[in-house]
């Protein structure tokens, strides 16, 4: 169980740098603010069920 939270948590963590970089690139043409909390969770637990979860 403790490894399943933490390869969320990972893959949280990750997608929100991902995140954080493509806005502070001003790729994005407007600010997210909460919504990128959000979105890394939704996108960190599709990076979860593609790679953390096979490992």
């Amino acid at each position: 169980m403790k490894k399943i939270v933490w390869n969320y948590l990972s893959s949280f963590g990750i997608m929100f740098a991902i995140l954080s970089w493509i806005q502070e690139s001003n790729i994005l043409l407007n600010d997210i603010g909460y919504e990128k909390g959000v979105l890394a969770a939704i996108f960190g637990f599709v990076l979860y069920k593609i790679i953390g979860s096979k490992v």
